[in-house]
């Protein structure tokens, strides 16, 4: 094989489902390593969701083409079908989601801002260790967060999104050590989402985790 390109279909792609399985995404940034742009694909049957319901802002520009199948996309108060060969660019602050109307359905997502730099983003790790840990390659996705908090020691959202896999999979001391690091690194966040974060259920009732969360010295009960 030539070293100037590289082919993949999008079948050959790693299938990782997200958000216990509320979609499935097809990585296709990490397959190639492009560093110039975000890119990636997502599949799905009928009723289940190809685009998670999000905004893009500070100036971030997205394009979707429907591969095949077929997607209803919501567009802020729209509902657009979108049957295969569809494309849909989305500008900034406009919310944004699609949900495949066939079985089999396909759409590939690309986007960047326009005259910055692209940095891929920290939650594709994240995203990429949760699914591996609920496929159940938890060894998998402990590596792929050592690997994160190796290069962004000082992210706090790779420190509270590492706790929430070790609370999930009932780590109870990897998930505390975890969260406390983010607490110190980002107090009023990390300590706002805990508490509402069903991933801390199983050590909610935890004295250490419940002084984390209100910010008291933890007694030692």
């Amino acid at each position: 094989m030539s070293s100037g390109y590289e082919v993949a279909h999008i079948d050959e792609l790693e299938e990782l489902p997200i958000n216990n399985g509320e979609f499935v995404w097809r990585p296709v940034r990490r397959r190639f390593g492009i560093t110039a742009f975000g890119t990636n694909a997502y599949t799905g049957n009928a009723g289940q969701r190809v685009i998670e319901e999000h905004f893009e802002r500070e100036n971030h520009q997205e394009m979707y083409v429907v591969l095949r199948g077929r997607a209803t996309f919501m567009l802020d108060d729209d509902e657009i079908d979108a049957p295969a060969g569809t494309i849909v660019f989305v500008r900034p602050n406009t919310r944004r989601g699609a949900i495949a109307a066939e079985d089999d359905t396909a759409v590939l997502a690309v986007g960047a801002k326009p005259g910055v730099v692209f940095e891929p983003s920290l939650w594709e790790d994240v995203f990429a260790a949760n699914a591996y840990a609920d496929k159940g390659e938890l060894d998998k996705a402990r590596g792929l967060f050592t690997t994160l908090l190796e290069q962004h020691p000082d992210a706090w959202q790779g420190h509270f999104n590492a706790a929430c896999l070790e609370a999930r999979v009932g780590d109870k001391e990897r998930a505390l050590e975890h969260l406390e690091r983010a607490v110190e690194l980002e107090p009023e966040k990390a300590r706002e989402f805990a508490g509402t974060d069903s991933d801390f259920n199983s050590i909610r009732d935890d004295a250490r985790f419940s002084a984390l969360v209100a910010g008291e010295p933890d007694s030692g009960g």
